[in-house]
């Protein structure tokens, strides 16, 4: 085909495509706007939706994963529960208490201590190294955040470690700063149900 021909084809093409792709972009440009999309956290996902959004996820952590400079030796896992209980418990919950709210995020956090339908205790059954990057780059659209800028980076390789190690008996020094922790919340929650100020009863 000479160049005087091939022209008006490829015009014509583009032009079928964009009209060809006009009516599905409309609707979806009224559904975002007019419609009832999921946006709340209670709402129900798109169909598909969990599989599509790790399929770039997992991707990108594959071709980031960094190998652990740590050993999981007990002063790591020692260091390390005490950055859970400080940066993680409030929404992952502990091996002796759940998170209060944590269940309420979307996606729903992880209960990392817990064991779940297929047996899994956690994340215990994925390297250290996967939830080292999570935790150092958080993930989008979620309610992990990024803790490049709040914890150092053997403080984020002791954290990872530790809860790789979720499915296995824990140091008693581990268990200490858990049971620690859990004490002083149950402590907290019951002084603030204490003082919250309790609604006025309707008579009338």
């Amino acid at each position: 085909m000479d160049e005087s021909r091939r022209k008006p084809v490829v015009a014509i093409i583009v032009i079928a495509g964009f009209l060809a792709a006009f009516p599905f972009t409309a609707a979806a440009f009224v559904y975002l706007r007019y419609g009832d999309p999921p946006v709340a956290t209670a709402d129900k996902p798109f169909p598909y939706e969990e599989t599509i959004v790790h399929i770039p996820l997992n991707a990108r952590i594959d071709r980031q994963l960094a190998t652990a400079p740590l050993n999981p030796t007990s002063d790591n896992l020692v260091a390390g529960a005490h950055v859970y209980v400080a940066h993680c418990a409030v929404c992952h919950g502990t091996p002796l208490q759940n998170s209060s709210f944590g269940q309420w995020e979307y996606p729903i956090a992880t209960r990392l201590w817990t064991k779940h339908a297929n047996g899994i205790v956690g994340v215990s059954d994925g390297p250290s190294n996967v939830s080292y990057w999570k935790i150092k780059n958080g993930i989008r659209l979620t309610g992990m955040p990024s803790f490049q800028h709040i914890l150092t980076e053997p403080e984020m390789w002791q954290v990872s470690l530790l809860i790789a190690q979720a499915d296995k008996q824990q140091l008693p020094d581990v268990t200490e700063t858990f049971v620690r922790a859990n004490s002083l919340r149950s402590q907290s929650e019951s002084e603030q149900m204490q003082q919250s100020p309790k609604s006025p009863v309707n008579t009338k």
